[in-house]
């Protein structure tokens, strides 16, 4: 076999959305999530990060903002693809290597964001009002953007409610009868793909509502 570790004659692999990173066969300084780095070069060809960063405010002040928000945000979404649940799993995903070229900027020649940096940018600096508002519509914009590549003929959307028990005091969590629990009532819009076109978090004693269908054109 010529090239047994599977790398061309002529040069090692490069990725496009940072040309300093390379892919080599290094025996155990591996990455158990470099997958991972396919969805990095979809994003960046699709620009759907970058997309995002232009309708996030940044809230921090000072100079200690380590990394950009679009970096703490493909650092959550990122880790959420490969299984991580909470951000407790940063504090192994932050060194990991593939996790640092996938945030970019610092993270690439360091370290990725901390537990308590990914706490903060999820329950403080995401959730501020305009933030909140701009994520109520992103989903939407994003799958805009892929079908502005190939666009579908049509576009069907089913709509429809869902129960997120609840174990504590959460703000707007209520006893519902229907599904016999206190919980949220969160409402989705699904297109006929399977992508989230949108949703609302509701309080749990929000009426249910009836499921339906419509299709439409978006051009």
């Amino acid at each position: 076999m010529e090239n047994p570790t599977g790398e061309s004659a002529d040069g090692v692999l490069r990725l496009d959305f940072d040309r300093r990173l390379t892919l080599q066969f290094r025996g155990s300084a591996v990455t158990s999530d470099a997958g991972l780095l396919a969805y990095r070069e979809l994003d960046d060809a699709l620009g759907l990060s970058a997309m995002a960063g232009e309708k996030l405010a940044d809230a921090r002040t000072g100079k200690n903002g380590r990394h950009a928000l679009v970096g703490l945000l493909r650092q959550s979404v990122f880790g959420r693809l490969a299984g991580y649940e909470d951000v407790n799993d940063a504090e192994r995903l932050r060194h990991d290597p593939a996790m640092r070229w996938i945030v970019g900027g610092k993270a690439a020649l360091s370290a990725a964001a901390s537990p308590s940096q990914m706490g903060r940018f999820e329950t403080r600096w995401l959730t501020a009002q305009k933030n909140l508002s701009a994520l109520v519509d992103l989903s939407g914009q994003w799958i805009d953007q892929v079908h502005r590549r190939r666009p579908p003929r049509g576009v069907v959307l089913d709509m429809d409610s869902s129960v997120s028990p609840t174990h504590g005091e959460q703000e707007l969590s209520v006893w519902n009868g229907h599904y016999a629990c206190t919980c949220y009532h969160p409402l989705f819009v699904f297109n006929d793909f399977g992508d989230l076109e949108r949703c609302a978090l509701r309080p749990g004693n929000c009426i249910l509502p009836t499921a339906g269908r419509t299709c439409w054109s978006r051009w």
